[in-house]
């Protein structure tokens, strides 16, 4: 199984065009990150974790020629506005795309892309195939996909595991059940905005202790905003075995 971090940035702080911070300046290319989101390639199905206004961009700059599905961790901007770029994928499989997606972002998915689930169907349309996500195990193309419930703040949302792998987004909090789910996990990769506390997304630190508490073989942090600092500072400060994500960073998870 392949993994591919197509994304590990955030909206979340100042806008970087109106920043001159240390880290909006750096010439490291592993400072500029484009908003979350993650591609796991696995016995020949290829699936994306969320699909935000970068998608586009990132899926030319990997050279990703096959999309299958999508799994949608919830229903914010960052996380589902390219979606309408699904068409190209469309045009190369003759077929809609899967969108795996509880029925509250499913609802959120059809007011923003009204225009793909109209009667009227505009030529050229990008096709989406939209399909339930609940609290159960579900599979697709073979894959066992164990949703695992998180909280963003107030909102309740999606992480997913896939065999040894799991992947959490936005979370600021993880019930017990849900811990539960993630035992035995070897590669776990789990957001941090920033060393500050934050309402609504893991800390730095809170993200380091959630990473001890399940134990991972490896665990590596997304969803980075530019207040964390400089990758290449953040990395000397992190225990053996915790990375800080980068955008393009492909990882191998043996099973």
């Amino acid at each position: 199984m392949k993994i591919t971090f197509l994304g590990t940035g955030t909206s979340q702080g100042v806008p970087v065009i109106a920043c001159d911070c240390m880290t909006c300046l750096s010439q490291d290319p592993h400072d500029k990150r484009l908003r979350t989101s993650l591609l796991l390639e696995k016995d020949g199905t290829t699936l994306l974790f969320d699909a935000g206004p970068d998608f586009r961009q990132q899926m030319l700059r990997e050279n990703i020629r096959k999309l299958d599905g999508i799994l949608l961790t919830h229903e914010h901007k960052d996380h589902i506005a390219g979606m309408d770029d699904v068409r190209a994928f469309n045009y190369k499989s003759q077929d809609a795309i899967d969108i795996f997606a509880e029925d509250r972002v499913q609802k959120a998915v059809k007011r923003e892309f009204s225009y793909v689930f109209a009667e009227y169907q505009y030529p050229g349309i990008p096709r989406m195939r939209l399909n339930p996500v609940t609290d159960y195990n579900f599979t697709f193309r073979g894959i066992e996909i164990i949703p695992i419930r998180v909280r963003h703040l107030h909102l309740e949302i999606y992480g997913f595991r896939i065999g040894n792998f799991a992947y959490i987004t936005d979370a600021n909090y993880v019930p017990e059940e849900s811990k539960e789910k993630l035992i035995g996990v070897k590669y776990l990769v789990i957001n941090a905005l920033r060393k500050e506390k934050h309402i609504s997304h893991f800390s730095l630190r809170e993200a380091l202790d959630f990473i001890r508490e399940i134990s991972p073989k490896k665990a590596y942090i997304t969803h980075i905003s530019h207040q964390m600092g400089l990758h290449s500072k953040v990395t000397e400060e992190l225990p053996n075995g915790i990375y800080l994500a980068y955008d393009g960073l492909s990882i191998e998870c043996e099973d």
